[in-house]
């Protein structure tokens, strides 16, 4: 959704209660400051600090940010 209303000048309903103040991601794109990417569910790894996981999820997120097993 981010990638999406960075790359759409044009507000729509659905996004017009978020002031244009922080619409910051679409200058820096259209700057080329930087690129927006798309990153899978399985991939975000802060899901391991916000989210409850299964076992196998928790483990792969946590090697991803080099947390070690004492």
């Amino acid at each position: 959704s981010s990638i999406k209303l960075s790359k759409n000048p044009i507000m729509h309903g659905r996004c017009k209660h978020i002031d244009v103040r922080f619409h910051f991601l679409r200058d820096l794109a259209k700057e080329g400051i930087i690129e927006l990417k798309h990153c899978r569910s399985q991939d975000q790894l802060a899901d391991l600090m916000t989210k409850p996981l299964k076992m196998e999820a928790f483990l792969k997120l946590k090697s991803g940010l080099g947390m070690l097993v004492k």
